[in-house]
């Protein structure tokens, strides 16, 4: 049997599970993963070999209405990462209602010829929005679904505790193109380093800060430097819009701060397995969603 190899993009709304699934599908944590909305910034490539063959998966940004540079970055990553597509995760979570941002969701879909998989997440917590998603789907269509699993199959799954998520592997490769492997089969990741290391100091301060800030806080690696084979130190700043936010970052006596880098840190040294010194420093930069000079130093502009 030849192998299958393809490109897979998993598009949705925020919140939906995008990230815990492509960590699900590859094995490792390869994705920034929240309980808020909109935390994965960037483009992540994860990869995936088996005996069938390899998909590369792109887990893009959760689509939302565009408000500032930010989020048109954002929304242009997303389109790049459908262009390149053979197939793609339209991934909606079940125990919620159809929200705004899935009309944009569908108009971009609705432009591709490429199959796309339905995944029904979240089919562990009452999923009792699913039959509502299919009912969107066949309103695109025209037509029941059972007679267009050519071009859209729906696939009730859990990311979160596994349920059908092979079910969802075998529907991929079956719409893979036959090919040789895209990338060598050791690497898990294109990620860039700066990004993952962005990624996981600001996972972790959205681990501790849960309500004021995950709209205002960015994360710039300013520095790595390798001062040893052991040792990668990072002089990294955590960016609010207001002095007040700056104040719950930091923490009393520095507190918050300290956790955040800890934490971070013990998640970067499992990964990298080297030692890390986290220097980290809060600023003040009110304008920084729209200043494309900084946004592009942290890799959210290519």
């Amino acid at each position: 049997m030849k192998k299958k190899s393809g490109v897979v993009a998993i598009i949705g709304r925020p919140n939906v599970g995008k990230s815990t699934l492509l960590n699900r599908l590859v094995g490792e944590k390869v994705a920034i993963v929240s309980s808020i909305p909109q935390t994965t910034r960037n483009q992540i490539r994860a990869i995936l070999n088996n005996e069938q063959g390899q998909i590369v998966f792109i887990d893009t940004p959760g689509l939302h209405v565009s408000r500032h540079a930010l989020d048109r970055a954002m929304t242009s990553a997303i389109t790049d990462s459908l262009m390149g597509a053979d197939v793609v995760i339209h991934l909606v979570d079940a125990t919620e209602q159809i929200g705004e941002e899935e009309a944009l969701v569908m108009e971009r879909l609705g432009k591709l010829t490429v199959p796309i998989v339905l995944a029904l997440n979240k089919i562990d917590r009452s999923p009792r929005h699913l039959e509502d998603y299919l009912h969107m789907w066949e309103k695109k269509l025209k037509k029941p679904l059972s007679e267009m699993t050519h071009r859209v199959v729906p696939i009730p799954m859990s990311a979160l505790v596994g349920t059908n998520v092979d079910a969802l592997l075998k529907e991929l490769f079956k719409r893979l193109p036959e090919g040789e492997p895209l990338y060598p089969e050791n690497v898990l990741t294109d990620f860039p380093r700066q990004l993952t290391i962005q990624d996981i100091i600001r996972e972790k301060l959205l681990l501790y800060i849960r309500e004021e800030l995950p709209f205002s806080v960015a994360v710039f690696a300013e520095e790595i430097v390798e001062r040893s084979k052991k040792l990668t130190y990072v002089k990294a700043s955590i960016l609010v819009e207001r002095e007040s936010q700056k104040a719950i970052v930091i923490g009393h006596k520095g507190e918050l701060l300290k956790k955040v880098g800890e934490a971070a840190r013990k998640e970067l040294e499992k990964m990298y397995e080297k030692k890390f010194y986290l220097d980290l420093w809060v600023d003040v930069d009110k304008g920084w969603k729209q200043n494309n000079g900084l946004l592009r130093q942290m890799g959210y502009i290519l």
